[in-house]
């Protein structure tokens, strides 16, 4: 069912469906007409008020769960209320607070993007998510370590500290002292250097015949710089924090939502190619229950904000994942705030 415009309710329907949806948001309850006439603010009688509940559940904004007396908004009708009615409430100093104390220059941008994920989680009692900026690690040191004739294990610590392992396809006739001057090539002519960077240089140094190493260990250089350039571009570097927030006891009625909802969260690369989709925007996107195929079975929804580097363009995206019953109000400028708060530091 199509919903309706929000300019073609009259000023009473918007009224009344502001306060159901509120209502509801605020307490995961059918809500019922004697609910919205005791509400500040409106002056209809619960039966006029259920006349125009009835119309809101025709135009496809409300629904009518089971035997309750009450209703609830359609997925149709959250995304008009968050399009059309909802005024934002900013964030507040306590709130703000909380976001930017763990964004403090000088330490790895990972931990600040950790650290912002887990206050939004906490602040907004959902699971906090990031996409952290594709960055090509910078070549510290590599070592190798032969763990049969055909394969090496190789360690690429890279400048910022980090520590990665491959297991690498040994070209027939490589041993112990072939991968040891493997290394030392690599640590010497191309420490410092992306991965990138360090392919280009290799190439160069081959074509002039400057590569000092003999054909077989110049093929097994090129596979493993390429094996890391292909994994990093391949694999989306996502943190999640906050999952135990979707399991509250509002939720044991609804186990089995909560248990797709997990597994969701599990299957990060999914998860990355969503973020994706708001990173390629210009600002926040909000996905609501099946409006998204992954969440589909869930019933859950997104907000997320893109932010930006130092150069002004989009390098990540942050955000939460929770029930389509949010306080949308409350956690859209939360969200916001986070992505502008890591601009900043980024800059």
């Amino acid at each position: 069912m199509t919903t309706a415009p929000v300019s073609e309710l009259t000023d009473r329907a918007r009224d009344v469906f502001r306060m159901v949806v509120e209502s509801y948001l605020d307490s995961g309850l059918p809500v019922g007409s004697r609910t919205v006439s005791r509400l500040p603010g409106i002056n209809l009688s619960p039966a006029s008020i259920r006349n125009v509940m009835q119309d809101l559940e025709e135009l496809g904004l409300l629904a009518h769960p089971h035997t309750s007396a009450g209703r609830v908004p359609t997925e149709g009708g959250l995304r008009l209320f968050v399009d059309g009615i909802m005024q934002g409430a900013e964030p507040s100093e306590e709130e703000r607070a909380a976001i930017s104390a763990g964004l403090r220059a000088g330490g790895p941008i990972e931990e600040a993007l950790a650290a912002a994920t887990t206050a939004l989680s906490g602040l907004s009692a959902c699971a906090g998510i990031v996409l952290v900026p594709k960055r090509e690690p910078v070549l510290k040191q590599i070592g190798f370590v032969q763990l049969s004739p055909a394969q090496a294990l190789a360690v690429m610590v890279g400048a910022d500290g980090s520590v990665e392992n491959r297991v690498v396809d040994l070209p027939a006739g490589v041993g112990a002292s072939a991968l040891a001057e493997v290394g030392n090539y690599i640590n010497a002519r191309l420490s410092g250097l992306t991965l990138r960077e360090a392919q280009l240089r290799l190439a160069d140094e081959i074509a002039a015949g400057e590569a000092a190493l003999d054909s077989v260990s110049q093929e097994l250089v090129a596979r493993g710089l390429a094996i890391w350039s292909e994994d990093g571009a391949r694999r989306p570097v996502l943190i999640v924090r906050g999952q135990a927030n979707l399991i509250d006891p509002s939720a044991a009625a609804d186990l089995e939502r909560v248990r797709q909802l997990l597994d969701e969260l599990e299957g990060k690369e999914e998860i990355a190619r969503l973020l994706e989709r708001a990173r390629a925007g210009k600002g926040m996107k909000i996905f609501i229950g099946s409006e998204n195929k992954l969440f589909s079975l869930s019933g859950s929804s997104v907000i997320a904000a893109p932010y930006r580097g130092a150069d002004g363009r989009v390098v990540g995206v942050v955000g939460v994942i929770g029930p389509t019953r949010l306080n949308y109000a409350r956690v859209v400028p939360m969200v916001d705030f986070t992505a502008q708060t890591l601009s900043r530091l980024m800059a």
